[in-house]
């Protein structure tokens, strides 16, 4: 027997319908994703399910006494109410005076006070509060919840689990999750992926994480135009089916199209088409021109590519024994690192680990306590920042991209600023709304678009997944597979990481960072553990000034130097400049090399050409090496 039913469901927003005629049922014990684009409207259908907003047409069927719970996308608000309070305000009315008695109880001191107590005590007993009292104290020791915190000293993981504390607490029926990975680290996410297997009831949940999907769900829905498709397999399974289908209905579109154009054709031969004996072919041209204009299209996908940059020099980044500390807690300790031209490096770790910390110091806009950062030369750095602070919330999309223009220069051809933003799904009229009108996917894409407008060989991307639908994330990581330059990048996106990266950086405890080649699973393969990264702190992350105590004692373990001879420092202060002017040339001939009618020359031309680019390679390894030699003296 399911536990709730669509029948014929219908409801539109302006002249898109966001359901249509749809169908759907959930039962016990099932955990059911619902995919689809953004802006299809899979939330609207999680608020028509919890009741929150009414269908235009058709009926829902609920079984009686059913119990809704609901994880919304957004966390809960950092405010001064203590987590045993939000968590007992998921058994409403009943929760409250199950709030008022745990604070009256740990706040005797006078005779008032225990009558306050004795008088919430008689009503508990009358509403059969101390059975739903133990229950928060249940989930509450489950979950590992500090009870007596306030909000607003949690960081964003720790406020998730509150709020699916919340959720659990009234033993839901069924339980609703809207991207409920959404501010997770890896080792929150693989914590909820525990918790939601172990729940008894079903489960209904909107996600972008694939990994987290494929682990979860036994059964996938697809809102696709207006219409509800049952998918009963796992996330792999549902790819391959769905990429059949897609054929299958271009297929039927294209036979449909080909008889609607052979009766337009008939229809404009003249009088023979209006003749008596042929009504009834033309009722059934019109009924075909009638489904024609009902059918909806498939939402394009996103067709956006990189402006690449000039080649930068061999060696993009290099870090020796860099450290650094925050508020007593260090999270960078002798780092080592060495960033060459292509590589394409993931940096995994909990929230708060040091992350964005090290991209800042890798960038050069934070110099670490100890240790030295060098950067290669003719670096064209594009920069993704996790906050998008890099928006004009109140300038316009096309603003905020064009800068002034009407046109922009990609890959050296010039394009119209609203055509480029149309390969992001921006239509003509949302490129005049201003940025803070816009949903949070559109923000991703609009910043992916401001972005790849700019030439760059060194791309920083910091969590820029989120937000965005599957089929924009599978673009984007074709994108940076493609891209010829070197990547940076933070995610907790497993899936992403192996698709793009070529080695990992890990975060591990201690402020130490060990690097492992390849992605995610790659990492586990070798002995990677999730429950061995830096567990994220119950406490709100603080920002604060370096720690001169934690400074100072890494500061004494740092090798001490020689000075070098005038000749010696000499050679190392003119390397820099003679490993340029190497690159240049070898640029300017891997170039020539490239064009259609190179080997079509005189052969020893083409020798000459080539056994330069030989010898070239060899002069910079050597330069690179002696540079490396002399700077460790």
């Amino acid at each position: 027997m399911p536990l709730l039913r669509f029948e014929k469901i219908s409801l539109a927003y302006g002249d898109q319908p966001l359901l249509d005629q749809a169908e759907f049922q959930i039962r016990k014990g099932e955990r059911v994703c619902l995919l689809g684009r953004n802006g299809a409207g899979k939330s609207t259908m999680m608020k028509l399910v919890s009741g929150a907003v009414i269908a235009d047409d058709g009926s829902m069927w609920r079984k009686p006494g059913l119990k809704v719970g609901v994880l919304s996308q957004d966390l809960p608000d950092q405010d001064e109410k203590k987590v045993y309070d939000v968590v007992a305000s998921g058994l409403e009315a009943v929760g409250e005076l199950i709030s008022r008695y745990h604070s009256l109880s740990m706040n005797i001191r006078t005779d008032e006070d225990m009558k306050k107590l004795e008088k919430v005590q008689q009503q508990l007993e009358a509403a059969d509060g101390w059975r739903l009292s133990q229950k928060v104290d249940t989930v509450i020791q489950k979950l590992g919840l500090p009870a007596e915190k306030q909000m607003k000293e949690l960081s964003g993981g720790w406020r998730r689990r509150v709020e699916l504390a919340r959720a659990l607490v009234g033993e839901p029926d069924l339980l609703l999750l809207d991207e409920p990975t959404n501010h997770l680290d890896i080792i929150a996410i693989d914590w909820l992926e525990k918790q939601l297997k172990d729940f008894g009831g079903a489960l209904l949940f909107i996600t972008h994480d694939r990994s987290f999907l494929q682990s979860l769900a036994t059964r996938i829905i697809e809102l696709d135009r207006g219409q509800l498709t049952s998918w009963d397999c796992d996330y792999n399974t549902y790819l391959e089916r769905k990429a059949h289908a897609l054929e299958v209905e271009a297929e039927q579109n294209a036979l449909f199209d080909k008889k609607l154009a052979q009766e337009e054709v008939w229809i404009r031969q003249g009088i023979k088409a209006r003749r008596t004996r042929n009504e009834g072919r033309v009722r059934d041209l019109k009924k075909l021109r009638e489904e024609r204009s009902q059918r909806r299209e498939v939402q394009g996908n996103a067709n956006f590519g990189l402006e690449q940059g000039d080649s930068s020099g061999k060696l993009v980044l290099e870090v020796k024994n860099a450290s650094q500390a925050f508020d007593q807690n260090t999270v960078i300790k002798d780092f080592n690192l060495r960033v060459m031209r292509g590589d394409k490096i993931g940096l995994i770790g909990a929230n708060g680990a040091g992350k964005s910390t090290l991209l800042s110091i890798l960038l050069g806009n934070l110099e670490p306590q100890v240790g030295t950062v060098k950067m290669g030369t003719k670096l064209e750095i594009a920069y993704f920042d996790q906050l998008r602070n890099q928006l004009d919330l109140e300038k316009t999309v096309i603003d905020n991209v064009a800068e002034g223009r009407e046109s922009i220069m990609i890959n050296g051809a010039s394009r119209h600023v609203i055509s480029y933003l149309g390969d992001f799904l921006f239509p003509a009229n949302r490129c005049r709304v201003p940025v803070k009108a816009l949903s949070g996917g559109e923000r991703n894409r609009l910043l992916l678009a401001r972005l790849f407008s700019k030439p760059a060989n060194l791309l920083v991307l910091d969590e820029p997944t989120n937000d965005l639908d599957v089929e924009t994330l599978e673009l984007l990581e074709s994108l940076l597979m493609d891209f010829q330059g070197t990547i940076l990048l933070v995610s907790h996106d497993r899936t992403f990481l192996d698709n793009v990266v070529s080695s990992t950086l890990v975060f591990e405890p201690g402020g130490h960072i060990s690097e492992y080649v390849g992605g995610f699973d790659d990492w586990l393969r070798q002995g990677g553990a999730i429950n061995k990264l830096v567990a994220e702190s119950g406490s709100a992350k603080k920002q604060g000034k370096p720690s001169e105590s934690e400074a100072a004692p890494v500061k004494d373990s740092a090798p001490a130097k020689k000075k070098l001879s005038y000749k010696l420092q000499r050679e190392l202060d003119g390397l820099p400049a003679e490993i340029e002017a190497l690159e240049a040339e070898l640029n300017d001939l891997e170039t020539k090399t490239g064009q259609a009618d190179f080997y079509q020359g005189d052969q020893e031309a083409v020798q000459r050409v080539l056994s330069r680019l030989a010898e070239l390679n060899e002069l910079i390894e050597e330069k690179m090496e002696r540079w490396e030699e002399l700077d460790n003296m």
